[in-house]
């Protein structure tokens, strides 16, 4: 089958869209009906309350995003101006931003393939780079766990304080763990595209007392305990109002459901695509188990067409038997269906490309000469760049909760027809 044999979906096919339940009308029509539409109310404490109990921490603070969450995080973490911080480097800036808010430098730690997380043996080698840093920011990308127990056993041997970036990952367990609780400060979202959400909100999670009622002074600006409004310290606009907690609780009791329905569409595309050079974003299946929030294709080396990208356009010269992902999200978009590149790497950003970058084989700035298929190796011959590979040949398929089976069965033949 050619492309042009492809009728368009007369609804688009989205990446992860909302999937509401009806429950959700109901909460966000108390908080009306009762005009709690501020940021307190039953919602707030009703959802505070369920992520507890689901993610198994003891405290979480309602937000208003999950970056604001991270922001909190990182000032409880005790960055201060020209500090550094180790940072997840394939992620979404949100995770690495609230670092400069504070004044704050990143560090960025190359991915590694099992995962495409944090890499542990890059982030022991950046410690002997920069052994005064104190913070590491991990996320879990595209609700998959990192290595935890590696990456735990090398920030406690260096005394520093993990923040747990699980906005992508919430329902994701790690050695029977949830993902959110590994960390000093942790963090989950309920972006719009998320697996479970409330239009935005985010929440922070910690087992400190003490933390749980900073953040929450802080994101109501920080006021005193006073008749009047007394403010002694900086604060912030950022709790969660009553209205989005109200979608937020009405998603809660559908959290299983919507992972099941996601681990669905990933077992039909890692089955639809045997026999092509390409594999699924990668876990750990002994330890781990997703949430399966987005499913992510690699192409393999050898199934790949020439592909060239500047900052904000790519170009490739189609071959038979091999693709790109910028001719398969081209092919997608022009039947109706929504598909995104792979995060570009944070060392690779405009804004970040003066910091740090730390790779399991030293500093990643350095230059060994030694390149295979445009791409600097190391002394094993992968790729010294992990994250700029797998930026280079991956890219997120839709995966919205709400495509069919039938659907997803065109969009993997459209994926196929690219390689023929």
């Amino acid at each position: 089958m050619s492309k042009q044999d492809f009728v368009p979906f007369e609804k688009k096919i989205y990446l992860s869209s909302p999937t509401m339940h009806g429950g959700e009308l109901k909460y966000m029509t108390e908080a009306y009906e009762t005009n709690w539409m501020s940021t307190v109310g039953a919602n707030i404490n009703e959802v505070e309350r369920m992520t507890c109990e689901k993610v198994g921490c003891k405290y979480a603070v309602a937000l208003s995003a999950g970056t604001a969450a991270l922001h909190l995080a990182v000032k409880l973490a005790g960055v201060k101006p020209g500090d550094k911080v180790f940072c997840s480097d394939m992620t979404f800036d949100a995770t690495v931003n609230p670092v400069k808010y504070e004044g704050g430098e990143a560090i960025f730690i190359d991915t590694e393939y099992d995962t495409w997380n944090m890499d542990p043996v890059a982030l022991e080698n950046a410690f002997a780079l920069y052994p005064e840093v104190k913070v590491v920011v991990l996320a879990h990308l595209y609700g998959t766990p990192c290595k935890m127990d590696e990456i735990k056993a090398v920030s406690e041997k260096y005394n520093a304080i993990i923040v747990e970036d699980a906005a992508e990952s919430l329902g994701a367990t790690y050695k029977g763990k949830q993902t959110g609780t590994f960390g000093t400060y942790n963090v989950i979202s309920f972006n719009g595209n998320k697996i479970i959400t409330g239009s935005a909100g985010g929440m922070l999670l910690t087992d400190d007392k003490d933390a749980a009622e900073k953040v929450r002074k802080w994101s109501t600006q920080a006021r005193e305990n006073a008749p009047w409004y007394q403010h002694e310290e900086l604060g912030y606009n950022y709790r969660m109002s009553n209205v989005i907690a109200g979608v937020v609780r009405g998603q809660f009791p559908h959290l299983e459901e919507h992972i099941a329905q996601k681990k669905a569409i990933y077992e039909r595309y890692k089955e639809g695509f045997r026999g092509l050079p390409v594999t699924m974003n990668p876990y750990d299946e002994e330890n781990a188990e997703p949430n399966f929030w987005l499913s992510c294709m690699l192409i393999k080396p050898e199934g790949m067409c020439k592909q060239v990208r500047d900052e904000k356009k790519a170009l490739y010269i189609s071959e038979p038997g091999k693709s790109c992902p910028t001719e398969i999200l081209e092919t997608l978009a022009k039947y109706n269906a929504e598909g995104r590149p792979i995060w570009k790497p944070m060392h690779m950003q405009p804004i970040y490309r003066m910091n740090g970058f730390v790779t399991r084989e030293g500093n990643g700035r350095a230059q060994t000469n030694a390149y295979i298929d445009g791409h600097e190796v190391g002394k094993d011959g992968r790729p010294l760049d992990a994250g700029m590979d797998i930026f280079d040949r991956g890219l997120c398929l839709p995966s919205d909760n709400k495509m069919t089976s039938a659907e997803q069965d065109i969009i993997i033949e459209m994926i196929k027809s690219c390689f023929y």
